[in-house]
């Protein structure tokens, strides 16, 4: 059973669709990364499944139960993690997340308070107000409250944004043991390194349709491409006609010439490149390679062109 089922789920506001059509199943114990340019609709649908906003139709499944049907109970067990600062200035950071628990429908239970701060580093604080907080504290209190009730599925939406860089270390490091522990994370990022490093899967929306939704090396295997860079000994003004077998770019001034392939042609592609090169009379002094990255992908994806199936 999933998780989360998402079936043609469509917001509008007025003439601006938000969401349009969006089908996506999320499974047990998975870090799914949701990528999309502002306005494509991440937020919009974090807040659906949160009961945030008041979607237009579609179903949305979480834990198995229609929210139509039980729109409170399985969001009991659900953790967000929003972008905005969200709680009490005059409370305490160990009152707030007391507070907490109590809207989860959790009885005050001070030793997951302690073991929710000190895993956030945070212990230090408890008796602070949260208004005296600086910004990474905030942002971390704010972890801790998505996470003190003991959620099964948690959304991250920006949640390093704009923070230090030991935040966004520890804040991964807790994802990580998060899964471990059986946690499904659904996360939303601008650092597409992150998604990269931590992401099972990639989802990638747009103008609020899903792009595309592919396990991560999957993703990097079909849209991915590699480049050779060959830095030529004497540099040249045109590319010979005998190399129109290749698509070559000659670039720097003439003195490199560039192949772009995918995975399956560099057996291939490569070794019968240099040969040519070498009957050609073309020295050339170095080669290097470059892996497409996941951002890569991503700007392609984004950049008006057609859905790629899953």
């Amino acid at each position: 059973m999933s998780v989360l089922e998402l079936r043609d789920l469509v917001k509008r506001y007025g003439a601006v669709t938000a969401l349009d059509g969006v089908s996506l199943d999320i499974r047990p114990g998975e870090i799914f990364g949701l990528l999309g340019p502002n306005g494509a609709g991440k937020t919009t649908l974090i807040g659906a499944v949160c009961g945030l906003v008041k979607k237009t139709s579609g179903t949305i499944r979480l834990f198995g139960q229609d929210q139509d049907l039980d729109p409170v109970g399985p969001r009991y067990s659900v953790g967000l993690v929003p972008q905005e600062i969200n709680f009490d200035p005059f409370f305490t950071v160990e009152e707030s997340l007391r507070i907490q628990l109590g809207y989860y429908g959790k009885p005050p239970d001070r030793a997951r308070i302690a073991e929710v701060l000190a895993a956030l580093k945070l212990s230090d604080k408890a008796k602070a107000r949260t208004r005296q907080l600086s910004g990474g504290m905030k942002r971390r209190l704010l972890i801790a409250k998505a996470l003190v009730h003991r959620p099964k599925l948690v959304f991250l939406d920006e949640p390093t944004a704009g923070v230090d860089v030991e935040l966004r270390r520890d804040m991964w490091a807790l994802v990580r043991r998060l899964r471990e522990s059986g946690v499904t994370i659904i996360l939303t990022t601008h650092y597409i390194d992150e998604a990269e490093e931590m992401a099972d899967r990639i989802g990638v929306i747009n103008k609020g349709e899903l792009v595309v939704v592919e396990e991560k090396a999957k993703l990097m295997r079909k849209l991915g491409k590699k480049q050779l860079t060959v830095h030529l000994q004497e540099p040249m003004a045109t590319l010979p006609a005998a190399l129109a077998d290749w698509p070559l770019v000659l670039g720097a001034g003439g003195s490199e010439i560039e192949y772009t392939f995918d995975g399956h042609e560099e057996r291939t592609g490569i070794p019968a490149l240099l040969k040519r090169l070498g009957e050609l009379g073309i020295g050339y002094r170095d080669l290097n390679t470059r892996q497409s990255s996941l951002e890569d992908i991503f700007v392609t994806l984004v950049t008006d062109r057609p859905k790629v199936a899953a």
